[in-house]
């Protein structure tokens, strides 16, 4: 089955996903916070960004690979972290992980995922990376940067822009919990979509396993919160130079919007900044990321990485042409992954990779740095 002929583009997979999961599942990975409004922030914003269409350049041939932190990669983007994976289709992570190593691009993992480290160190291929929310405590701080790396990942990427829970009305409408409680009214969702059940049935109700060790029982917290925020402390300036010494490899900051805070992560030797207002999941008075994104970039020689909005090839060269150097997708992958199984996340990459090269053309750049100046088309 040609499955471009059936699902051309992220809508598309977008649109079956919401069919196959349940509602409580949807609302999950579909929602963001308060009114919604920097989600729809980052829409219209990266939809501002345009580019003149070149013409007369004959035949090219588009080169999308790219070179950031020491590593070649085929395209400029990866798969960002997205807590619960599992909760949206069974086995997710170990089944997104193994796309991403099969198209030699980056998984990032995330603390509060479904799958520890231990268990996806079969799947990650070499370009693994780990999202660590920080643990309040050095030992267990300690631990966890010991396990992931002894697990083979490579890269560690903390998290800094989610000091507590956010609200996330839909979710809490949708009757989700965490951990989730399977209530008569979730049974009844559950029961409308099978190909879910019967995965999830096989696999079992997800967890954040790579917790497991650090927790002891549950405690009363918000509906939208989670049992991390029990060892989650709020990091400062301090916490972050005790893990660029504590850890190896390359670290990144996720969650940075303004520019003088990249100019002080450059300062104590972080290796990459990580532009973001977390896809607009947990503040509704955040500015749309691509609209801080040239200041950032104008602050820091550091390689910048982006996210928040992107829904195919033409929004990462617009990130590209405005200052980042690699972008990541999370809500695009579980939509394929709930779309189509196994299959999504690798239809998902072939569609970036196709939109990339068609755009390019359009633009007569054969290569990413070759991209002409991004205008303000509205």
């Amino acid at each position: 089955m040609d499955l471009h002929s059936i699902f051309p583009g992220m809508a598309d997979l977008k649109h079956r996903a919401r069919r196959r999961v349940p509602h409580f599942v949807w609302e999950y990975l579909d929602s963001g916070t308060g009114t919604e409004a920097t989600r729809q922030r980052n829409r219209e914003a990266l939809d501002r960004v345009g580019f003149l269409p070149s013409i007369l350049h004959g035949s090219i041939e588009c080169d999308t690979g790219v070179r950031i932190l020491d590593q070649e990669y085929p395209l400029p983007l990866g798969i960002a972290p997205i807590g619960m994976s599992g909760l949206v289709w069974p086995d997710a992570e170990r089944l997104l992980a193994r796309a991403a190593a099969e198209a030699g691009l980056p998984y990032v993992l995330s603390t509060v995922a479904s799958q520890s480290p231990e268990t996806l160190a079969p799947h990650i291929g070499q370009n693994a990376w780990f999202q660590l929310y920080p643990p309040k405590d050095p030992g267990i701080r300690q631990d966890m940067l010991n396990r992931v790396k002894t697990a083979g990942f490579s890269t560690l990427v903390l998290t800094v822009d989610v000091p507590v829970a956010s609200r996330r009305e839909r979710q809490t409408r949708s009757g989700l919990t965490n951990p989730p409680k399977l209530t008569p009214r979730l049974m009844m969702q559950i029961a409308q979509r099978p190909a879910w059940a019967l995965g999830m049935a096989q696999s079992g109700m997800p967890r954040m396993r790579t917790l497991d060790k650090y927790i002891d029982g549950d405690s009363a917290l918000p509906p939208t919160a989670h049992v991390g925020y029990l060892l989650r402390a709020s990091p400062d300036m301090e916490y972050v130079k005790w893990l660029r010494d504590a850890w190896t490899g390359p670290l990144i900051i996720k969650g940075v919007m303004r520019a003088e805070d990249a100019e002080k992560l450059q300062q104590v030797g972080i290796d990459a900044v990580w532009v973001s207002n977390h896809g607009g999941r947990q503040f509704d008075g955040a500015p749309a990321s691509i609209d801080v994104l040239p200041a950032v970039r104008a602050a820091t020689s550091l390689p910048l990485i982006f996210d928040s909005g992107i829904e195919g090839g033409l929004d990462i060269l617009r990130a590209v042409a405005l200052g980042a150097d690699f972008t990541m997708l999370g809500r695009g992958f579980l939509y394929g992954l709930a779309a189509l199984g196994a299959q999504g996340p690798a239809h998902v990459i072939d569609i970036l990779r196709q939109d990339l090269a068609a755009n390019m053309g359009q633009l007569g750049a054969e290569t990413l740095g070759q991209l002409p100046a991004a205008k303000n088309i509205h």
